[in-house]
């Protein structure tokens, strides 16, 4: 079975299944930008713990996490099956690396995981196993639990990161409602944050990325708290050593809502 690439995406309000945006376009197109995975291994960054859980109930149900939007995405069901025995794997591969995970033996779906994977895979019918990220702990413990699941790949799972490369909603929720105007000063730091991530990322200096914020420029204004770029260095690590990164989307909301994705290739040597 072929290796498959790891992926970060940048996940959206709820309404991104309902919205005609260009990131709801390229969510959908997604299953044919990589091999159909028999699995899927999911980090989303409204899927919060110490330390790292991994669920194991078979039948995920669903989770609305959110607010104030259209009555119909409340009624949306994604009812894709979980998987007990990767789950096992995935607790068994990060036990190994000496990362201490729990089990979370009932979960349901957050807009995260049922938002993308709806469009990305409509029929519901690829096994997803989710995995928690740790507001308290940084990139280089994330990137950890990535590299610890990177052998998933060549078993044909697929390893997403689920979170947004921007995330600053108190710039961003002003201007969504009507009360504001687009701060160019913002935007300009969006772009800045971005760019910075995509060179770095494209040539795979892990260093640089995983002291992102010493290296990066205005990394608090893009990420007031971390847990939303948290899943992308999971992404990153998922994809093994000398992993680079290509963007396969990018577009925005009002400037300011980034919604950057990225497929992560393994280097040659790490297939062998």
């Amino acid at each position: 079975m072929s290796t498959i690439p790891s992926l970060f995406i940048s996940h959206g309000g709820p309404n991104i299944v309902t919205d005609d945006t260009p990131a709801r376009d390229f969510l959908k197109s997604l299953s044919g930008l990589i091999p159909r995975p028999k699995a899927i291994v999911i980090v989303s960054a409204h899927f919060e713990t110490g330390g790292v859980s991994v669920v194991t109930d078979p039948k995920p149900g669903m989770i609305y996490d959110f607010g104030g939007f259209a009555p119909e995405l409340y009624q949306m069901v994604y009812p894709a099956p979980g998987s007990p025995e990767l789950a096992g794997r995935v607790v068994e591969l990060l036990a190994k690396a000496g990362l201490a995970p729990t089990h979370t033996v009932q979960r349901g779906f957050d807009h995260g995981t049922w938002t993308p994977l709806l469009l990305a895979y409509p029929q519901a019918d690829i096994p997803v196993v989710q995995v928690s990220v740790d507001p308290d702990r940084d990139a280089r413990w994330h990137y950890a639990v990535g590299c610890a699941l990177a052998p998933l790949a060549k078993e044909g799972v697929l390893m997403i990161g689920s979170g947004h490369i921007t995330h600053n909603l108190r710039a961003v929720i002003p201007v969504m409602r009507g009360g504001a105007s687009v701060d160019q000063a913002m935007v300009d730091k969006v772009e800045a944050f971005t760019g910075w991530l995509a060179e770095h990322l494209a040539v795979g200096d892990i260093e640089a990325l995983l002291d992102w914020k010493t290296r990066a420029p205005y990394p608090v204004e893009n990420h007031p708290s971390d847990e939303h770029l948290m899943p992308l260095f999971f992404a990153v690590g998922a994809a093994g050593e000398a992993a680079t990164g290509t963007r396969v989307h990018a577009s925005r909301q009002f400037g300011l809502f980034a919604f950057d994705a990225y497929l992560f290739s393994r280097s040659v040597a790490d297939d062998v």
